[in-house]
């Protein structure tokens, strides 16, 4: 039997998809899951339209979301989620 390798990118195929898939990230993660993440999604949507809208170039944008790259900043990681289609919110925590 042959298998085939899994990629996380072959379901990210709807802004419904990508915000569960980071909102599951955000939850159970740490940063470095976070910008993995952030890297799979602009992979789907295209480096080019992501960078497009934040404005950021494609070096720039690989760099920042590498797994090997600088550990990118706060506006980089709200810029990307939103050119993927989210916004960020915070919910409290249940006791």
């Amino acid at each position: 039997m042959e298998t085939s390798k899994f990629d996380i990118a072959d379901y990210l195929d709807n802004t419904e998809m990508i915000a569960e898939f980071l909102n599951s990230v955000l939850e159970e993660g740490d940063n470095d899951d976070v910008v993995v993440a952030l890297g799979h999604i602009a992979k789907v949507i295209g480096m080019s339209k992501i960078a497009e809208e934040t404005g950021m170039s494609r070096p720039s944008l690989y760099k920042a979301l590498s797994t090997t790259g600088s550990k990118p900043q706060f506006e980089t990681i709200m810029k990307v989620s939103k050119a993927g289609g989210g916004q960020s919110r915070i919910d409290p925590l249940s006791t």
